[in-house]
């Protein structure tokens, strides 16, 4: 990426995003939370650039491409399905993303938050065996948990938690070796 589209990309990050300071020095951990809204029609762009700004930022350009195609499909997930819980919405408002970043020297934890609080529905296996699916026409893949699908591939770990004020959080890990280079995975 070049310097101009980096320093266009940390300008965009001010707008959108807030910065979180390591609360000790000594835990070499780099934490960012990024809010966007579903309603915008750049959202997943500025999700994915920003992954990337921020990953680079820290010196974890292994997992760049990984981590932005999951955070482009978990708040592609929330633009597409998410219906906030009725006390967090407001008529004409539009609904909230926090992308959750929280970097340590063996973990990148990625977190896409939203306001309902309806459970993602995680794959739980294949549908086919790995061999058949490039046999198989697009068409008879299920059309639902695709994004999720991917997360689990990429990630080391993909889960969720309730929030307390209502809503949920989808979460991504993804084990880093000598605190920046992904872990080949068998």
């Amino acid at each position: 990426m070049d310097a101009g589209k980096t320093e266009r990309l940390a300008g965009e990050l001010d707008a959108y995003a807030h910065w979180f300071v390591t609360p000790e020095p000594s835990s070499d951990g780099h934490f960012l939370t990024l809010t966007l809204f579903a309603e915008f029609g750049d959202t997943a762009r500025v999700a994915r650039d920003m992954t990337a700004v921020f990953l680079r930022s820290a010196g974890a350009d292994a997992v760049v491409d990984d981590a932005r195609l999951v955070v482009s499909e978990l708040v592609g997930n929330v633009v597409n399905h998410a219906v906030p819980d009725q006390h967090l919405s407001a008529p004409g408002a539009c609904r909230r993303i926090d992308v959750i970043f929280k970097m340590f020297p063996k973990w990148l934890f990625i977190g896409v938050a939203d306001e309902d609080s309806t459970p993602p529905l995680l794959p739980v296996g294949e549908v086919f065996s790995p061999g058949l699916i490039g046999d198989l026409s697009e068409a008879v893949l299920p059309d639902s948990g695709r994004g999720l699908l991917i997360a689990q591939r990429l990630a080391a770990a993909v889960w969720w938690t309730p929030e307390e004020r209502g809503g949920k959080t989808v979460w991504c890990r993804f084990d880093l070796n000598d605190g920046m280079e992904s872990v080949p995975r068998s």
